[in-house]
């Protein structure tokens, strides 16, 4: 038996349990690709007064401002639990390439936004992206990764959402420091692009092996009410607690998700029966 045929029965023959060979490659990968998504929302934050300056920036005003913050971070709850459905049935390689490619052209449209609605509406399109990363991701490392190595794994992965978080402040005033305010968002490009290289290589495509039919009405509940949720702590951050609007959108936001958790319920309990009769 030649070097290339026992070297392909012991790949043929590794044990499932082991893992995926490149594993500790396509994490990091995957941190990379994460830490950009989370790094972006905090450089941000140091770029407001420059943004908000007329002469140097877009001449936004403060509610402006707020919202090219609020607007990915809206997007982002809203969609967070559907992207990771359809990137259990669709596939999580292809929804990650999707979502870096997304999030990367969204960053090029903000860096050279004429106005801050154009700003605004980049940002919900990263946002849009964003949320196909993260839980991509994080499917990604459940299946390359076996049980034994999945909790340390993951703590690479968690990790890298603390070191975005801490870090952004200093990147974003590195950069404004010697460039023009678009350069916080501009930094996204190129490690975007080379993320979707990467992940295209490395990154094994992976499906849920039994997915089911998706559930519509439960995927429009879970949009409605995040969405409700998150802008009505939104609107209670602007406008204070006292609100009783901030109050009512917090309360219908929780009454949506209440209801479609009740759905998932009804309709497990459901199947159950049927299993149950047809045995």
């Amino acid at each position: 038996m030649s070097v290339s045929s026992r070297s392909s029965a012991s790949t043929a023959t590794l044990p499932s349990s082991s893992g995926h060979p490149r594993r500790w490659t396509i994490l990091g990968v995957l941190v990379v690709s994460l830490l950009v998504v989370v790094l972006d929302n905090t450089v941000l934050n140091v770029a407001l007064r420059t943004i908000a300056d007329p002469e140097h920036g877009l001449g936004a005003t403060q509610s402006q401002l707020e919202w090219a913050i609020n607007s990915y971070t809206l997007v982002f709850a809203g969609l967070l639990f559907t992207a990771g459905i359809l990137a259990d049935r669709l596939g999580r390689r292809i929804t990650l390439i999707t979502g870096l490619a997304l999030f990367g052209v969204a960053s090029l449209a903000s860096a050279y936004a004429d106005s801050a609605g154009q700003l605004i509406a980049a940002r919900a399109l990263m946002g849009l992206g964003a949320a196909a990363v993260m839980p991509a991701t994080l499917s990604i490392i459940a299946n390359v990764f076996a049980p034994q190595e999945r909790g340390r794994a993951i703590g690479v992965w968690a990790g890298a959402v603390g070191l975005g978080v801490a870090i952004g402040p200093i990147v974003g005033g590195l950069l404004l420091e010697h460039f023009w305010w678009g350069s916080v968002f501009l930094i996204n490009v190129p490690i975007a692009a080379v993320g979707v290289i990467l992940v295209a290589i490395l990154v094994p495509e992976s499906r849920d092996p039994r997915p089911g039919r998706i559930d519509l009405p439960g995927v429009l509940l879970s949009i409605v009410g995040l969405t409700l949720l998150t802008y009505g702590v939104i609107k209670g951050g602007e406008d204070g607690f006292g609100d009783a609007w901030a109050w009512g959108t917090i309360a219908g936001g929780l009454a949506v998700l209440a209801g479609f958790v009740r759905m998932g319920r009804t309709r497990r309990a459901s199947a159950k029966d049927t299993q149950t009769v047809a045995g």
